[in-house]
């Protein structure tokens, strides 16, 4: 089905030299971000206490954000939590405190500011399930990234293997770069977000290369660059629908999912962005950096009595 049919093709690596700069950029960028602010982690990874309270009428934050600090507890986020009278809480771990104490502590502080307050939900984490679920996750997002080159080193070339997963790290950290940069919470429901973007952006790249096998075998007279050029145009109608209808059910998330989604929901935002980008650009322009040619993947013809047995049918 090719709703959108590209007659002419489209010159897309005239530009890549200038959109991998980009690339890089903000590549380098997401980096900073993550050495000098670092990832809000939320308790699942951290350990604490969560703390949901609901006040009768709108309430701001600044006066919370006080009542916590003078129970000793420095840049504990305070954030609204679905609406402006309920209001979300993470304490970090305590010694010798435990989380019901916290929470009975806490309390009795902003029901001196506002006797209306209500305990919504609490919920604790140990520092052993935090560190537990960091090194899981770790090791999720190792297996999944050696799992999707050695696919597509056995599919297609160690190049375009190179290729895809540069370009598959690439989106990774700049979804790591923006939480890191807006300080958003990154929980496990956002690293599940971070794994399924690799699958979504490998199939992209995978879709790509496809294209870019079955150009070189059948238009013999074309350059690597009109091979790319006509590959990518030649999926650009499969792009559209695929990932039209991909981010509309994304973006329903984001906007009507409430809290609960949001953060899963603009994780996968971005990185459905950034992959069709990166499939496109990066992995494609990436191979053709590596010199990917026709004979990478498509095997030349033996020409006639080449290979073959120069003792066959000798009479002994």
């Amino acid at each position: 089905m090719e709703l959108f049919h590209i007659r002419r093709t489209i010159p897309f690596t005239r530009h890549m030299l200038v959109l991998n700069a980009v690339s890089l950029l903000l590549f380098l960028a997401s980096v900073g971000f993550l050495l000098g602010r670092g990832l809000n982690l939320s308790v699942e990874f951290t350990g604490g206490t969560v703390i949901e309270v609901s006040y009768p009428e709108p309430v701001e934050l600044a006066p919370v954000r006080e009542a916590v600090a003078r129970l000793g507890y420095a840049d504990v986020p305070v954030q609204h939590f679905g609406s402006a009278r309920d209001v979300l809480l993470r304490l970090p771990l305590r010694e010798g405190v435990g989380s019901g104490a916290q929470t009975e502590e806490l309390l009795a502080a902003l029901r001196a500011q506002h006797p209306g307050v209500e305990l919504r939900r609490t919920e604790f984490v140990g520092p052993q399930v935090g560190r537990e679920l960091v090194e899981n996750g770790l090791l999720a997002l190792a297996f999944v990234i050696g799992g999707i080159m050695l696919y597509l080193a056995v599919r297609f070339e160690w190049k375009y293997a190179v290729a895809a997963i540069i370009a598959n790290l690439h989106d990774v950290v700049i979804i790591l770069g923006f939480f890191a940069a807006f300080q958003w919470e990154f929980s496990l429901s956002v690293l599940a977000a971070v794994l399924a973007v690799l699958g979504y952006s490998v199939n992209e790249s995978v879709v790509i290369f496809d294209r870019i096998r079955e150009t070189f075998r059948r238009q013999r007279k074309m350059s690597v660059r009109e091979v790319i050029d006509y590959a990518i145009t030649s999926t650009m109608s499969r792009t559209i629908i695929t990932h039209g209808s991909t981010e509309a059910m994304v973006l329903s998330m984001l906007l009507f999912g409430g809290p609960t989604l949001h953060y899963f929901a603009l994780a996968l935002t971005i990185g459905i962005l950034f992959g069709i980008y990166s499939s496109v650009f990066v992995a494609a322009g990436i191979a053709m950096w590596l010199g990917i040619k026709r004979e990478d993947l498509v095997k030349p013809a033996k020409k006639p009595g080449e290979g073959d047995d120069p003792n066959a049918g000798a009479v002994v």
